[in-house]
C-alpha cells in the first residue's frame, strides 16, 4: 500500500507538470523530447524495477522498526505526533540537502551523479534521470538517517511523496511570473532556482542544492539568485558532455566507470 500511494502521487504530479510544460514552457527546447524522454524515462523504469526487486519499501520498514524498538533521537522522548512528523520532515530534508552536496564534492559519488547533470535540456523528465547505483546508495543513506533520528513512519511516506513531487516540480520547464517566483523561493525550490544548479558554469552548478525547501541553501550560503546568462538561454548540462549521441541509455549506465570529466 505504501508503494502504491507513493507511485500514484508521483505519476499524478508528473502528468500535471508535463501538461504545464506543454501549456506554458519557460524555455524553447533545442533537443526534441523523442531524443531525451526515452533515455530519462528508461532510467526511471530501470530504477523502479531495481528498487522493487531489492530495497523497495525499505525506508518505511526502517521507520516502523525504529519506532517499535524505540530507536533514534525522536524516540528518546514522548513527542506529540505533529512535532515528531514535523521534525522528521525537516531533518530528512536537510539530510538530502547534505547528500546532494556530497554527491558533488566526493569524486566517487560525482561519477554517479554526473549522469543526472548530463541532460542537455531541463524538464520534468530530468528529475528521474539518475544512475541505478545512485538510487540504491540514496536509499541506504536515507535509511541510515531514518534509523538515527527514529523517523515517524507516516512522515517517511509523506517525505517520499514531497521529495518526489518537489523534484518533478523544480525540474520542470514551466513559466512562473518572476514576482511570484521570488516570493515562492522564500519557502520552496522553484524551477528557475534549481535550473541554475544545472548550469554548465561551475560556480552555478555548485549552488542551489535543495530539493524541497530553500531554507538550507540560504542558511548554508549555497544560494544563488540568478545565473550569469538569462534563464531562457543559459547553457544546461556539463561542458565536457555536449554530444547527444554520446549520452545514450547504455552509455549513461557505463559513464561512472569511465574517466570522470567535471568541466
Amino acid at each position: 500500500m505504501e508503494t502504491l500511494i507513493r507511485l500514484s502521487a508521483a505519476a499524478g504530479i508528473f502528468l500535471l507538470m508535463i501538461g504545464w510544460e506543454f501549456w506554458r514552457p519557460r524555455r524553447v527546447l533545442q533537443l526534441g523530447r523523442a531524443q531525451r524522454w526515452p533515455i530519462n524515462l528508461g532510467l526511471a523504469a530501470l530504477n523502479m524495477i531495481l528498487m522493487r526487486a531489492s530495497l523497495g519499501g525499505l525506508a518505511y520498514l526502517a521507520a516502523a522498526h525504529a519506532q517499535a524498538q524505540g530507536w533514534g533521537l525522536l524516540n528518546l522522548a514522548a513527542l506529540p505526533a505533529w512535532l515528531a512528523i514535523a521534525a522528521t520532515l525537516l531533518l530528512l530534508d536537510f539530510a538530502i540537502y547534505a547528500q546532494h552536496i556530497l554527491m558533488h564534492k566526493w569524486p566517487l559519488l560525482w561519477r554517479l551523479h554526473q549522469v543526472h547533470h548530463t541532460d542537455l535540456e531541463f524538464d520534468a523528465t530530468t528529475a528521474v534521470r539518475f544512475h541505478p547505483f545512485e538510487i540504491v546508495l540514496s536509499m541506504l543513506y536515507k535509511v541510515f538517517w531514518i534509523l538515527l533520528i527514529g523517523a515517524d513512519p507516516v512522515a517517511v511516506i509523506a517525505f517520499e511523496i514531497i521529495l518526489n513531487g518537489s523534484a518533478t516540480f523544480n525540474h520542470s520547464n514551466v513559466a512562473i511570473q518572476p514576482a511570484l517566483d521570488r516570493i515562492l523561493r522564500w519557502l520552496i525550490i522553484t524551477p528557475d532556482m534549481h535550473r541554475i544548479h544545472h548550469s554548465t558554469r561551475r560556480a552555478e552548478m555548485d549552488s542551489n542544492y535543495g530539493f524541497s525547501i530553500s531554507l538550507w541553501d540560504r542558511l548554508c550560503g549555497t544560494y544563488v539568485a540568478d545565473p550569469k546568462e538569462p534563464q531562457t538561454s543559459m547553457t544546461i548540462g556539463l561542458a565536457a558532455y555536449r554530444e547527444p549521441e554520446a549520452l545514450g541509455f547504455l552509455r549513461l549506465l557505463r559513464l561512472p566507470f569511465k574517466t570522470s570529466r567535471r568541466d
